[in-house]
């Protein structure tokens, strides 16, 4: 594979091989991934909305001296340059591919750019104050896995492909340090002091039950009895009246099948007013909360609807329990885990934020 046809997928693979690091996804060689909750950093800025037609072409980043040198702003004693700014916004285009934007849609993408880059550059401060360390190895490791990915043998060949993009095998490395340093920071900071309770979940599952047994499948069978048509509220009233006689037998112990195959007025009466196999939201919500109010075996007394009167009898169904509660619970604790995690995550770099110094000179 010649070094051209690399590009298209050097970034995406680098993506794999940094797979748990918390720099966010528009920084060099850093991909779209999902974030986990104990690694996860600042989130991406979402794309602006398109302007133009055109697609943008990502431009080779300028090597100009004065570019790479000029200060746009300090954080703390830590300064960030406008080269740093241009490279950002490359990778974001090459990996997000907008359309064609405009000066004012350009220019608050970059604001929002910058503000990421001031966020991971006060989390790696705070970094290094909490003395955390990446040895060289952690980077050799990482840094592997990507020339492998990219069928790069040496790392003459893989310094070849980075340098079409304009990139070092340097600034690579430093980004891989960067990412696990923050990846640490957050981890200690953020994700170790967090958890989810029993309790924590046994309240979410009491108050979303409803929406969690959603898809769960039961069996119900009905007898239907239909108005007599023309007869108005006596049509209405004479139905009634014959669900009310059919539900006596039915109270008496006489098998619900064999009186739908007598009695009901629907075409599922031949096979014993048989509904099949349902999932919980398949019916009408008022249908379908009488249904399921049953307990197996059970039937309910007339209910009205829209076609006439109805008996039904629950068969069967599915209940939030054994296996797929298990299941659920292991959800909810990662739901219940991901909004303490972002809010945490939110409220410590809100608060090292506060305690910083940044001059934006832009």
């Amino acid at each position: 594979m010649s070094r051209r046809r690399l590009l298209p997928v050097l970034l995406p693979l680098l993506v794999a091989g940094l797979a748990g690091c918390s720099l966010p996804p528009w920084v060099p060689l850093i991909g779209k991934s999902t974030p986990k909750p104990a690694v996860a950093a600042a989130p991406a800025p979402p794309p602006p909305a398109p302007a133009a037609p055109d697609p943008v072409t990502p431009q080779r980043l300028p090597d100009s001296q004065a570019v790479m040198d000029r200060v746009i702003c300090v954080v703390n004693n830590d300064a960030i340059t406008l080269y740093e700014l241009d490279e950002a916004e490359a990778h974001y285009v090459y990996e997000n591919k907008p359309e064609a934007m405009g000066d004012d849609a350009r220019r608050q993408l970059r604001d929002r750019l910058l503000e990421t880059i001031i966020e991971n550059r006060i989390q790696l401060q705070q970094a290094e104050r909490e003395k955390i360390t990446v040895e060289d190895a952690e980077v050799q490791e990482q840094l592997t896995d990507i020339m492998k990915k990219v069928n790069a043998p040496t790392a003459k060949d893989f310094e070849n492909v980075l340098k079409q993009q304009g990139l070092t095998l340097d600034s690579v490395k430093k980004r891989i340090r960067d990412q696990i340093l923050v990846q640490r920071v957050t981890r200690r900071k953020v994700a170790l002091r967090i958890s989810v309770t029993e309790q924590e979940i046994d309240a979410y599952i009491a108050n979303n039950r409803e929406k969690l047994e959603t898809g769960l499948k039961f069996e119900a069978r009905h007898i239907l009895f239909l108005p007599e048509a023309g007869q108005g509220e006596d049509g209405w009233e004479a139905a009634r009246k014959k669900a009310e006689q059919v539900y006596g037998q039915v109270k008496e112990g006489k098998d619900f099948a064999t009186l739908a195959k007598e009695y009901s007025e629907d075409p599922t009466g031949k096979d014993g007013g048989s509904l099949g196999t349902l999932k919980r939201g398949e019916l009408t919500p008022e249908i379908e909360a009488a249904i399921l109010s049953l307990q197996p075996g059970e039937s309910s007394p007339p209910i009205r609807s829209a076609m006439g009167y109805h008996l039904f009898h629950l068969d069967s169904k599915e209940t939030l329990s054994g296996e797929a509660l298990a299941q659920a619970r292991s959800q909810i604790r990662d739901i219940l885990y991901r909004e303490k995690y972002d809010a945490r995550l939110k409220e410590w770099l809100t608060d090292i934020r506060q305690r910083s110094l940044i001059d934006i000179r832009l």
